[in-house]
């Protein structure tokens, strides 16, 4: 029996999956990590704390999963996250995170330097602080001693492929968040790399998603029990990556994911640019194919803030009755009404990218009363993510994107409540398939492809997934339409006092 590994380097944690020829699920082993805050609107994670835990996802997978009878390794993970290396090989700094806002200083001048125009010629987007080219800069410009040092940036699943492989290596639907590849002709941009006077000599060769990157070295085996010489193939960004998992490789079918970050995810046979630039055009996982995506900074993450702010209670319950205080705090959201009797959530608690770019961005609750309960503050919080996920919808039709078929994906998809929540302020009913393993599922393909188990990565889809349940549009979709109207017209009116209250804490 063949065995394929998925290997996904996320902001929580990692994640290691574990399927057969016919994806059946055979091992699968989690490990979290903490998040560092040093500063508001920082985020930064040690890369020692990725592959910690993916030695120890491995090792707990193949004492089921024999290492010999592993055909192959994808690799994914978060986006966008900056990872240093030395001449030595040595990480140099903290890794600064896909959620990070401090570069805007840096974005401004990425924009004048190689001009607006170019930039999306180029690269099919306009740079954000999330993106990993300002975050370059911004090292150069606050601590040069480190930059001066720096012989390898890498994107944080690669570092991990450098420990199991010991090459450089990255693939195209994660560099094209890094503002330095040509994602129309899906290599590094030599035009943008020369105007930022950055040497490609220290970026990492760049692979489709499913070719053989590299093979375990005999280190990577010692540390983590995989048999060395097993291939690993190039994987993908988290969102490209989870995108394969839930079968959008052909138009048509688009996934809304509730991770720590909400992506609204949709097929393109060509690049395709929002004239506003609103969304996210990168390079798919799929060969020759590319994708556009609405990303909000703050779904699932903002879930987790309520839990970890709020909700010590339900923890405290959850660890006397084994449940998830996920599913408690559901459970206490459900006896709320739809529209929280006239609360609103906005979910910009890292700033916001889609559709307000814009790292000065808060969280606000609007509408409290006395009569509003901890119950009606969960609710808000699951119905505010779900306008802003429909933010990014509102945007592809306005693209003419084809949504013949919407999939509901992550955490959230998972929630029978935030399910329906979801499907009546979309209008639209969400369909879920028979494997919700995500971006780790999606590179465990890849790796299919890459080792000949599947001749195509379309094939390696159609033999796996398969839809399974469907959620239908509620009455209360008419409830979530009027309060989505009042939920639009709030950031502009918030816009400058949220940057007032950034210039306050500088």
């Amino acid at each position: 029996m063949a065995y394929l590994l998925g290997i996904d380097i996320g902001t929580s944690g990692t994640k290691v999956l574990a399927i057969d020829e016919t994806g059946k699920v055979a091992a699968s082993a989690a490990a979290e990590y903490p998040l560092l805050t040093p500063r508001p609107l920082w985020a930064e994670q040690n890369a020692e704390d990725w592959w910690a835990a993916t030695c120890a996802c491995l090792q707990s997978v193949l004492a089921t999963v024999p290492a010999a009878e592993v055909a192959g390794i994808g690799l994914s993970g978060q986006m966008h996250g900056l990872v240093m290396l030395d001449a030595n090989h040595e990480v140099i700094r903290p890794a600064i995170l896909w959620c990070d806002q401090r570069t805007q200083a840096q974005c401004d001048y990425i924009t004048q330097t190689v001009g607006k125009e170019t930039l999306v010629a180029e690269t099919a987007n306009p740079v954000l602080t999330g993106f990993t080219a300002p975050k370059i800069i911004w090292v150069r410009d606050n601590e040069p001693k480190f930059y001066e040092r720096a012989r390898m940036h890498l994107l944080p699943k690669d570092y991990i492929r450098f420990k199991l492989t010991g090459e450089f290596a990255t693939e195209v639907s994660d560099a094209s968040g890094t503002s330095l590849l040509n994602v129309p002709e899906r290599r590094w941009s030599d035009v943008v790399l020369n105007k930022l006077q950055i040497s490609k000599e220290h970026l990492p060769k760049v692979y489709e998603s499913y070719e053989v990157s590299g093979k375990v070295s005999g280190a990577g085996a010692a540390a983590t029990g995989l048999k060395a010489g097993t291939p690993v193939v190039g994987g993908g960004g988290d969102q490209a990556a989870g995108a394969v998992g839930n079968g959008i490789v052909q138009s048509g079918i688009i996934s809304v994911t509730t991770g720590t970050s909400g992506v609204v995810f949709a097929f393109a046979d060509k690049p395709t640019i929002d004239p506003d630039l609103r969304v996210h055009t990168f390079c798919h996982a799929v060969p020759n194919k590319w994708h556009v995506m609405g990303v909000m900074l703050s779904a699932g993450g903002s879930l987790r803030w309520y839990r970890d702010a709020l909700g010590a209670p339900e923890k405290r319950v959850a660890g006397l009755t084994q449940m998830d205080p996920y599913d408690i705090i559901s459970r206490e959201a459900a006896t709320v009404p739809a529209g929280s009797e006239g609360l609103l959530f906005l979910p910009y608690l890292t700033g916001e990218r889609t559709p307000h770019p814009d790292p000065h961005a808060r969280g606000a609750f609007v509408g409290l009363t006395v009569r509003h309960t901890k119950a009606h503050l969960a609710r808000a919080v699951l119905e505010g993510v779900s306008f802003g996920l429909r933010d990014s919808l509102e945007i592809l039709k306005s693209m003419n994107v084809s949504i013949g078929n919407v999939r509901a994906s992550g955490g959230g998809a998972r929630s029978d409540l935030w399910r329906q929540i979801q499907a009546d302020v979309f209008n639209f009913p969400l369909s879920t398939i028979n494997v919700d393993e995500g971006p780790a599922l999606g590179v465990a393909l890849l790796a299919g492809v890459g080792a000949g188990i599947y001749s195509t990565v379309e094939e390696a889809c159609s033999a796996i997934i398969k839809v399974m349940s469907s959620t239908a549009v509620s009455k209360d979709a008419a409830i979530y339409e009027k309060y989505y109207s009042v939920y639009r017209a709030l950031y502009p009116v918030l816009r400058e006092q949220f940057a007032t209250i950034g210039e306050l804490e500088a």
